[in-house]
């Protein structure tokens, strides 16, 4: 009977996606066969007689109801490219708000458009591309079901935008060889449009404005019609680059030393939907520097990738989560244990799609760096399609240390069941995974696991989670933050909309766990949270309040901060929390946390501060501020971390940042400064300059200076 039901309730879920109503609307291109003024002004005839998608509602605040300025977008397209002409009509243009000119920067404070193109029309990928009325630009990658794109995917378009007496407008240029798409004489893709009024808070989207829906939500997206032999072709992009630059080492031993440096990166187009690109002596040196923390927990800390070549396709190579554990994590290739470079030889990566495969396959070379041995990583990731936006895939890794016989390797397999139509309009997920690894001297206990079910919707919004990691799980080209654990876990929040006293939504969440036990089943942590209150206004302001409660086991003696120890035992304790954060249009926007009460067998007070002001669309300054304030039976402790940023962009394509941070663990003041250049459309110039001091005994001492140009070229053929 127990089986009976289940199989009556997955055929529910199958049927409801393969014959939910399908109601898109439709954008037809034209085709132009004369060229067109690429300047930000859309008064070509070409332009004038492209039809237009219209029509845009409100997802916010007045969901269901017609947007409140008019919004015109039309598509154009010849040989190479295609054109988007977006008219942004505003009955009070002196309030539009625009304060950035810097690619790829947070453009959340600003009136904006959001275009989400879906060349598969298979509900899962689209290329997010985002502009602001001063022709700032945003890309990233959409990858379904996930809610958040990849933002660090950086694809070569270009934009052109200005302010007019009748609103704003934007015409943008997207060169076919930046998209992947089938081989096929007529192409019927997916897209969709978002506009933003900042001033009045306002969302605005031409299809999927449903609460459950969004410009993230593809199977909400219409379609873009009338595009007729498009010739991607097998084309080549090669950007070699040169760097050169000076490094000054002030202490212990002082040196100066000449950095030089040439490599190239090579894509090539194997097919419309395939591509394969190939990296020789690979260079980050206009990464900005990681942001540095002081690590008060038993485990690992997680640094996001920042390194363009690993960033492409990282969707692909997506296996897990931080939280429980990945197969593959890119920053174990290049870097050592302490987070510094290790020269990487060359490398190569193949990724895209074949029919309903997903494919990603990398190889990496790197070179030995003092204690750091030279090793090849290989990656190799594949997933098929089935129903709307489902997905099975499986993962496979291997590290190999050449001349010492040395080979680890891990593999998995997973499966993403994703409903849209759930019971008519709800979102349902459920995902599971299974992983094991081999590596010489660990026999057994290899293993780990993990399955969720997620219902995230508008008004309902839950989890359950539950995953294990056997004490021998060991990726060494993965991430695993805690082994030797089995964990269960699960959320459920209630967000009603009152309409009364400028509250949009009201956030409560009586229930946040998560459980954690050692694979014998002793209980080893317990973490939960409850949200009396939480809140977004009307405005932008957001506030939540939050009553926590902590147990943790000690087996050993915990040695938290400098040599301020825990001793071994049961700790329960209980803390209360509040956070708050206001708009980013206003010119000063920010937030606070604030979490106080028991820790361990004492007490502790966390603050944190992060604030931004933009002073112009040219000038902006932000600062961050982490405080512990930390009592045990032993003695107190206090611990600072702060970093600032600021920034100054002469035009969209010529910015300048500056970042510097502290915290009272290194004690080591550490500055990064980058100006970027772009003189054409995917070349680069920068200069970068690094200076790290020691702070100790109250002295300012330089160790360490590095001064680089760096220098890259887009051929396209």
């Amino acid at each position: 009977m127990k089986n009976r039901m289940i199989f009556l309730i997955f055929c529910l879920l199958i049927s409801q996606q393969v014959f939910a109503l399908d109601d898109r609307p439709v954008i037809t291109a034209r085709r132009i066969r004369s060229a067109i003024k690429f300047d930000g002004y859309l008064n070509e005839q070409d332009w004038r007689l492209a039809d237009p998608a219209t029509h845009f509602m409100q997802r916010e605040p007045d969901n269901g109801k017609p947007a409140t300025e008019r919004t015109e977008v039309r598509i154009i397209y010849d040989r190479e490219n295609l054109y988007i002409g977006v008219l942004c009509f505003d009955s009070q243009p002196d309030k539009i708000i625009a304060n950035t000119l810097v690619r790829d920067s947070n453009q959340e404070g600003d009136d904006q458009v959001t275009i989400v193109i879906d060349t598969y029309l298979d509900h899962r990928t689209g290329f997010v591309f985002t502009v602001n009325p001063n022709g700032a630009r945003f890309d990233a990658f959409q990858f379904a079901p996930e809610r958040d794109p990849n933002e660090n995917w950086n694809g070569v378009w270009d934009v052109r935008a200005r302010i007019t007496p009748e609103g704003w407008q934007a015409e943008i240029l997207i060169p076919f060889k930046t998209l992947r798409f089938r081989n096929r004489k007529e192409q019927v893709w997916g897209i969709n449009f978002q506009r933003i009024i900042q001033r009045k808070n306002e969302e605005d989207l031409w299809s999927g404005y449903t609460y459950n829906e969004g410009i993230a939500y593809l199977a909400s997206a219409g379609e873009l019609h009338g595009l007729v032999d498009l010739q991607r072709g097998h084309q080549i992009e090669l950007f070699p680059y040169a760097k050169f630059g000076m490094q000054k080492q002030d202490s212990d031993n002082p040196s100066q030393d000449t950095i030089t440096k040439t490599g190239f990166n090579l894509k090539y187009g194997v097919t419309p939907t395939l591509t394969a690109d190939f990296t020789v002596n690979t260079d980050f040196a206009q990464v900005e520097a990681d942001q540095e923390r002081i690590n008060l927990t038993r485990f690992d800390l997680y640094y996001p990738e920042k390194r363009e070549f690993f960033l492409e396709g990282a969707d692909i190579f997506r296996f897990g989560s931080f939280h429980s554990g990945q197969v593959f994590y890119s920053r174990r290739i290049g870097l050592s244990e302490d987070g510094e470079q290790v020269p990487i030889l060359s490398g190569a990566r193949l990724t895209g799609r074949a029919g309903k495969y997903s494919i990603g396959v990398l190889d990496v070379q790197t070179d030995s760096k003092g204690d750091t041995p030279g090793a090849n990583f290989l990656v190799t990731r594949f997933q098929r399609d089935f129903l709307q936006q489902s997905k099975v895939g499986f993962i496979a890794t291997q590290k190999l240390v050449p001349g010492t016989g040395y080979v680890n390797r891990a593999f998995g397999a997973d499966l993403n069941l994703y409903f849209t139509h759930f019971l008519g309009d709800k979102n349902l997920a459920i995902d599971g995974y299974i992983a094991g690894t081999q590596t010489p001297g660990l026999k057994g206990d290899n293993i780990t696991w993990r399955i969720s079910v997620d219902y995230p919707n508008d008004l309902f919004d839950s989890y359950f989670y539950s995953f294990e990691t056997q004490d021998n799980f060991n990726p060494e080209v993965g991430f695993v933050r805690r082994k030797n654990i089995r964990q269960t876990g699960g959320a459920f929040r209630y967000t009603p909309r009152p309409g009364i006293l400028g509250i949009r939504k009201l956030v409560f969440k009586p229930l946040d766990m998560d459980y954690t036990t050692d694979i014998s089943g002793r209980i080893e942590s317990i973490d939960y949270e409850g949200r009396p209150l939480g809140f977004t206004t009307q405005s932008g302001e957001f506030f939540e309040f939050n009553l926590q409660r902590t147990f943790e086991r000690l087996d050993e003696n915990f040695n938290i901060y400098d040599n301020y120890v825990i001793p071994t035992g049961d700790y329960w304790f209980n803390h209360t929390e509040i956070q708050f954060e206001t708009n980013r249009r206003r010119m000063l926007s920010g937030g606070f946390f604030v979490n106080w009460g028991e820790f361990y067998n004492g007490k502790r007070t966390v603050f944190a501060m992060e604030n931004l002001m933009k002073l112009s669309s040219h000038l902006s300054a932000g600062l961050d501020f982490r405080y512990n304030d930390i009592g045990l039976p032993d003695g107190s402790f206090q611990t600072r971390e702060w970093g600032s940023r600021i920034g100054y962009a002469f035009s969209t394509r010529l910015d300048t940042r500056a970042f510097i941070q502290w915290n009272n663990e290194d004690h080591e003041l550490n500055l990064n400064f980058r100006l970027h250049w772009i003189p054409g459309l995917g070349s680069h110039f920068y200069l970068v300059y690094n200076h790290l001091w020691g702070t100790g005994n109250r002295q300012l001492l330089s160790e360490n200076q590095v001064f680089v140009a760096k220098a890259d070229y887009l051929y396209r053929w």
